[in-house]
């Protein structure tokens, strides 16, 4: 975008990943006439650090059916992508000889559908006058009067606007310079770099660090640069996503008694329903898929205590059996570790060591010694996951509002504070009149706030709550 950009705006969104951009999607889809502008560094709306994946292998973690933009329609994705197959699109998807609603689609496909539901959303609001626009830049500072929102880019221009929200998305520890760093980025592989790894050695040994969903994709890229080596996986508990399957329907339980409301005694209560499952045939994660609707009551609700309770005791199982792997993907893992080439191994981290040649070399400790050890291979590959405590990303835009006092860390330094309509809540505990988030940043007031189905319902929501407060 050119220097001669209006700066002017309705509403700033500062991230045009798949938050920005459903948000932008529900503000063109409102009566009324604005102007948005999405600041996002990439030339593509939509896409964000999830769905800018070109490798096919690379795909959602969960079906179509369950992966809809649209909040009104739950088969959204799979009508879509019904049409997109029909057209010539994505060939390779009768390898799944299964439904189109239960096909697990690359993310970059993903990312198309996004871009189109926005291409139309634009055809709706130009109806009305409005209009979303492409800030291509990085928002490096932020500051609020009582009437107005001042963005600064990375450029050095400066955008205005009524209101802004913080759709930042996430910060995956693999990418995202930390405040407090171990070199461990400098020194490991991106999991999603297929290009890179086919410079490795095929023989090699490749180290990962963690163990969840980013190392399965690390694993796929692996197998796709044509790496047949071994791969030793570390992290803490050595728990492995467990595959999603189709179970099926499982009484609500939880819509039914609402005295649960502590984390124990949420699995207490799960562990005797997926018992009851097991008993009767059923597959132990029909119950559990029927805890997704509640978990932001339940965690919004639970004290600070009973949070602390589930993320020490808790949250490595819920992560593995919650966030499960893609069928294909579980499959290739499987299969490696059968073979021998794919090892698990319960170790914390505690940092690199000196190695010669271009072999790396780390230091861990294995669960239940006492003395740390060092290993070694070819490559490494920080699989962690994704970094939710603001006070250790290193970009600029989050450094600034924290130095600010603009926001504070969420609850358990998961993201940021937060009302419950997005508002966010400054140093002093005050909530913003013009300053708003959704999705990740959120992940201290929801637990479960980085879904598709998640971040379709926030857009819908904050948008209303938008468009509500440019009457007032």
């Amino acid at each position: 975008m050119s220097q001669s950009l209006n700066n002017d705006a309705d509403i700033l969104i500062v991230g045009g990943g798949l938050s920005g951009t459903m948000l932008a999607v529900q503000l063109l889809r409102l009566p009324g006439k604005r102007r948005v502008l999405v600041i996002e560094p990439r030339a593509e709306l939509g896409r964000g650090e999830a769905y800018s994946a070109v490798e096919l292998g690379h795909t959602l973690n969960g079906n179509a059916a369950r992966m809809s933009v649209d909040p009104d329609n739950a088969d959204d994705l799979t009508q879509w992508l019904t049409q997109y197959i029909a057209e010539g699109g994505w060939p390779e998807s009768d390898q799944q000889p299964v439904p189109i609603s239960e096909l697990f689609p690359p993310r970059g496909i993903f990312g198309l559908y996004a871009q189109q539901r926005l291409q139309e959303a634009r055809a709706v609001g130009a109806l009305n006058g409005s209009t979303v626009e492409h800030v291509r830049a990085e928002a490096v500072d932020l500051r609020t009067d009582a009437e107005t929102v001042h963005l600064t880019l990375n450029d050095g221009r400066r955008l205005q606007g009524a209101f802004a929200v913080l759709a930042t998305g996430m910060f995956p520890a693999a990418r995202t310079p930390q405040t407090e760093s171990s070199g461990l980025n400098a020194a490991a592989l991106d999991p999603w770099d297929v290009a890179t790894m086919r410079q490795l050695d095929p023989r090699s040994t490749v180290l990962i660090i963690g163990s969840g969903l980013t190392m399965v994709d690390a694993v796929v890229s692996l197998e796709q640069a044509g790496h047949r080596g071994p791969i030793e996986v570390f992290s803490r508990h050595g728990l492995l996503p467990h595959v999603r399957r189709q179970p099926p329907a499982w009484v609500d339980f939880l819509a039914e008694d609402y005295s649960i409301r502590s984390p124990r005694q949420l699995m207490r209560e799960l562990r005797r329903h997926c018992r009851d499952a097991i008993a009767q045939g059923i597959d132990w994660q029909a119950p559990l898929d029927t805890v997704r609707a509640h978990i932001g009551r339940l965690w919004h609700q639970a004290s600070d205590v009973q949070r602390r309770q589930f993320v020490r005791h808790v949250r490595p199982w819920w992560e593995s059996h919650h966030h499960r792997s893609p069928p294909l993907s579980a499959e290739l893992v499987a299969r490696l570790y059968k073979e021998g080439r794919l090892s698990i191994h319960a170790a914390s981290f505690k940092g690199l060591e000196p190695s010669t040649g271009h072999e790396v070399s780390i230091r861990l400790r294995r669960r239940g010694d006492v003395q740390s050890c060092v290993v070694t291979g070819a490559a490494l590959i920080n699989s962690s996951g994704i970094e939710y405590d603001w006070r250790r990303v290193a970009r600029p835009l989050p450094r600034q509002l924290l130095a600010r006092g603009l926001v504070q860390p969420g609850p358990l330094a998961l993201g940021i504070a937060a009302e419950v309509d997005g508002a966010v809540l400054n140093a002093d505990g005050e909530a913003a009149s013009r300053l708003f988030a959704m999705g990740p940043p959120l992940r201290g007031m929801w637990w479960e706030s980085t879904a598709v189905t998640d971040v379709a319902s926030q857009a819908k929501a904050l948008a209303e709550r938008l468009v509500l407060g440019e009457t007032r």
